[in-house]
């Protein structure tokens, strides 16, 4: 039977993954905010007695990263993300256009409303359940499903924009 650390290590991508979602790409407070979720299941672990490991850890991160945003609103700091600098996009030789609709579906992603870019992150990205992306995020499933939905139809509807205005005839005077 594996150790409480074998446990916890092999949900550490996942929790990387899912807190730089939420920080948007922020990697040194998304590793601090793991970090701190890390510290929390130790400290906890006796009362996780019965509950899925996994499903426990991504719900301490959400929550700290909850906590962490309130306390960041009452102070009066917000700083908003909406575009990926194209330095970060990776380069592909010859593949420009690959590149760009990347770019394209990262700029979809960051229009997203939180709780759309947080239930489709859990969904697709780290295939949580529907059941349990409800419980991290402390909604009902129906809900879930709503977001989710909602939250695939915006990425693709740019998309769909850019395509229509690249296939438009340009009219010369």
């Amino acid at each position: 039977m594996p150790g409480r650390a074998d446990l916890i290590q092999m949900h550490i991508p996942g929790l990387r993954r899912f807190a730089r979602a939420l920080l948007r790409g922020d990697l040194e407070s998304a590793d601090d905010l793991v970090q701190d979720t890390l510290e929390r299941a130790l400290a906890n672990w006796q009362r996780r007695t019965g509950k899925d490991a996994r499903a426990w850890l991504y719900t301490i991160l959400y929550n700290r990263f909850r906590s962490q945003r309130t306390r960041l609103s009452r102070r009066g700091i917000h700083q908003q993300l909406d575009t990926v600098p194209e330095q970060e996009l990776p380069g592909f030789e010859g593949g420009q256009e690959a590149a760009v609709t990347h770019r394209d579906l990262l700029r979809g992603f960051a229009q997203l409303s939180d709780d759309q870019r947080e239930v489709l992150f859990l969904i697709s990205v780290e295939d949580l359940s529907y059941v349990e992306a409800a419980r991290v995020l402390g909604v009902p499933t129906g809900t879930v499903m709503s977001r989710l939905s909602r939250g695939r139809e915006k990425p693709l509807q740019i998309l769909i924009e850019k395509l229509d205005r690249s296939a438009a005839p340009v009219l010369e005077p």
